[in-house]
């Protein structure tokens, strides 16, 4: 009988979002998942109960736990969930320098076990821990890309259609630039419900009002469970970028990649529409955008280079 070879992704970290996104790609059933920790025990008992759904769910593929890299050999993709979350009143970039160390050690043990993986960034701050990935692991850029634009513009959806009564499926919003309250871009001038502009249904004041509320998405989640952060909207965006790359859909959607002059911005990671499929990033398109939207992509940029920067060096 002929061996089928599945795809393999790695999940690191067993916290909340990682057995979230284990447990979402494993319904999905057409590849197998290995999730790793350095906690003993933890990423085993995770896979075991995510295990022990899968005749309910269905799906027959794996789900391994390990805090083995050797397990982890020859994933496809590699997605990288682990690092100290945020806590009520920290920001991102607080989170810089010991999440720096946690990325930069993941990226060279996931390199040397699986060489031809394309890597996957949540670790926050998301923009600088692409830089870390991208500078540990050698790479082309292409095959490092960062979540931020998913993650927020599916709450920018959410909020326009609760706004507007609409729902969420036809609502088409993108979030660029950075993934931080002070850098993120809800895009406005090409936002629309069923393909009418979000400015002719709403007044600007309440237009306004959502852009704001994306700005402080993640911080409001925060801020009501205020013993962790958001889980479930994180894991359903990974669970679309895996996709994107194992399946080779080509899906153009907005995420974080190394930009070399789009936008105005040369070396810099910043949230933009790009195609994703086999192997990372295929294209970046530059749309067209208000002149204020273009503006802030820019600082955006000039913003996670400073911060990149300034990351401690392994």
């Amino acid at each position: 009988m002929e061996t089928v070879l599945r795809k393999k992704v790695t999940i690191v970290g067993s916290g909340n979002t990682g057995a979230a996104t284990a447990q979402a790609m494993a319904a999905r059933g057409h590849a197998d998942v290995v999730l790793i920790d350095i906690v003993e025990g933890l990423p085993q008992g995770r896979a075991l109960d995510i295990a022990q759904g899968s005749p309910w769910v269905p799906f027959s593929t794996t789900v391994r736990g390990t805090n083995d890299w050797a397990d982890t050999a020859g994933s496809d993709v590699v997605v990288i969930t682990s690092g100290v979350p945020r806590k009520p009143g920290m920001t991102r970039e607080d989170l810089l320098g010991t999440n720096a160390g946690i990325v930069r050690s993941v990226v060279n043990n996931a390199v040397q076990h699986s060489p031809e993986t394309t890597f996957v960034i949540l670790a926050n701050p998301m923009d600088a821990m692409c830089h870390v990935a991208l500078d540990a692991s050698g790479f082309e850029s292409p095959r490092v890309v960062g979540q931020g634009g998913m993650l927020d513009t599916g709450r920018y959806r959410t909020f326009i259609a609760m706004e507007t009564g609409a729902s969420v499926k036809d609502v088409s919003a993108w979030v660029l630039g950075g993934h931080t309250e002070a850098t993120m871009v809800p895009i406005v001038s090409n936002a629309t419900v069923g393909g009418v502009p979000l400015t002719q249904l709403l007044p600007p004041d309440r237009v306004q009002a959502i852009v704001d509320r994306t700005k402080r998405g993640g911080a409001e989640i925060v801020e009501l469970i205020k013993t962790g952060s958001s889980v479930a909207a994180p894991a359903a965006a990974l669970v679309e970028m895996i996709d994107a790359i194992l399946l080779d859909e080509r899906r153009l959607i907005p995420c974080c990649a190394m930009l070399s002059g789009q936008y105005g911005v040369d070396g810099g990671y910043v949230g933009v529409p790009l195609v994703l499929g086999a192997g990372g990033i295929r294209e970046i398109y530059e749309i067209p955008l208000a002149e204020q939207e273009l503006e802030e992509i820019r600082a955006a940029g000039d913003a996670v280079k400073e911060l990149a920067a300034a990351t401690p060096q392994g």
